[in-house]
């Protein structure tokens, strides 16, 4: 079977041969009921892959659906001009980044519809008048599909004037959506988080948050399932190698890499690039986790005094779950849009949602991630700590167990231990 690791593009997958977990049902399901849609998920959850599949939809790709739910949902395929805006590529370092990046696509589209740019004209104008001229030279209402819409201000969290530039900037940009609504068939907007509509989507009123709706908690990542219909095989050699039984392997997947819940009382999602990688290495590792965790999440941890221990059943509200502010002030919000933590409750009658890690590999790698952000010494090793650990238990060395656990709890901030006091 070929992986598709990292592969974010649908003809490629389609077309060479790399497994395809099909998700069109679900995406005709979000074609047929609206026009306007914000998708919130976290990293390397499939979110590019979904934003091409729609692009290859609407485009009148027919053939790269072949065998899939939507060759039998579908029967006009008609094709229209697709505006396809990825936002993942830069650093955001400054306004010039973001600028130069909008400019680029403009200017990319500009060339395709014969739409000249004005003197002078703001970008939000251009990109107006590029929906405008695509609708004119094609007949056809515009689709515009915007990925990682919120990379800029994820940046910029801790520098307030910066996020600020970012947020006039795409604010303005993004409510073209709203004033161009003749030209445009239909759009969504994927990120990490969603920032309040009191700032970037204080003019988008007229658009659906599906983020955490139990009609799409499928549309990305990979439910058991899907995991069972698509990947048995995989499962039963991925078992073979680690010594286990095909029952054993399903299950220590699902304590791994299974658990994000978008939405009350809905199945399970496994993290797609996880259990790939899993299963195409043959080996238990930690591969979401690994590919970073960014530092700002820490400094919001220990700027609001959040003791690690606090997340796993942490109570929270709809409203602290729903959106992030510019300026931060609470960074469960953060935690949970970025896939840290997870639904793993819902109190009906308080409307209280009770939030956990989603599995193993998340608990274990923001755990190990945190300590040396919450000891004096940051040249501290995890690894060789435990290590060392574990060979005093086996050698039956008490002493040597005790230096190493008074030298490690030395370590530990006052802050950190300070609610396991018995008073």
């Amino acid at each position: 079977m070929k992986y598709p690791i990292g592969i974010q593009h649908f003809s490629e997958l389609r077309t060479n041969g790399w497994v395809y977990v099909d998700k069109t049902a679900v995406i005709y399901r979000l074609l047929s009921s609206g026009k306007y849609y914000f998708l919130s998920r976290p990293r390397r959850f499939g979110k590019s892959l979904l934003i091409s599949t729609l692009e290859a939809y609407f485009k009148g790709q027919k053939d790269l659906f072949q065998g899939l739910a939507m060759e039998q949902l579908e029967t006009e395929w008609v094709e229209h001009p697709v505006l396809h805006l990825d936002l993942n590529a830069e650093r955001y370092a400054s306004m010039d980044e973001l600028r130069n990046l909008l400019d680029t696509y403009l200017r990319r589209w500009e060339r395709v519809y014969g739409c000249y740019e004005e003197e002078n004209p703001s970008l939000s104008q251009r990109f107006h008048a590029v929906i405008r001229a695509a609708k004119e030279k094609t007949g056809r209402n515009v689709v515009v599909l915007v990925d990682e819409y919120d990379k800029p201000l994820l940046q910029a969290i801790g520098n307030e004037d910066l996020q600020n530039e970012f947020r006039n900037a795409l604010k303005a940009f993004y409510g073209v959506l709203k004033s161009a609504d003749a030209d445009i068939r239909f759009a969504l907007l994927t990120g990490v988080s969603k920032f309040s509509k009191v700032s970037v989507f204080s003019d988008l009123n007229n658009i659906e948050d599906i983020s955490m709706s139990p009609h799409y908690y499928g549309i990305c990542g990979i439910s058991e399932r899907e995991l069972h219909d698509t990947f048995d095989n995989e499962v039963g050699e991925l078992a073979s190698v680690n010594d286990q039984t095909k029952e054993e392997a399903y299950e220590t997947l699902r304590q791994r890499y299974d658990g994000y819940h978008f939405s009350p009382d809905t199945p399970g999602m496994y993290n797609p690039f996880s259990i790939l990688l899993a299963l195409k290495n043959q080996e238990y590792g930690s591969y979401w986790f690994s590919t970073g965790t960014p530092t700002y999440l820490v400094q919001l941890m220990k700027e609001f005094d959040l003791n690690p221990k606090e997340l796993s059943g942490y109570e929270a509200s709809a409203n602290e779950l729903d959106s992030v502010q510019i300026k931060v002030d609470n960074p469960i919000a953060v935690l949970y849009q970025s896939g840290y933590l997870t639904i793993k409750g819902y109190d009906k009658r308080f409307k209280t949602y009770t939030l956990d890690y989603p599995n193993d590999e998340v608990k274990e790698g923001f755990v190990n991630f945190l300590l040396p952000y919450y000891t004096y010494s940051r040249q501290i090793n995890n690894a060789s700590i435990i290590g060392q650990f574990v060979q005093s238990l086996e050698r039956s060395s008490s002493n040597r167990f005790m230096e190493l656990l008074q030298a490690f709890m030395a370590n530990i901030p006052y802050e950190l231990v300070r609610d396991l006091e018995v008073h």
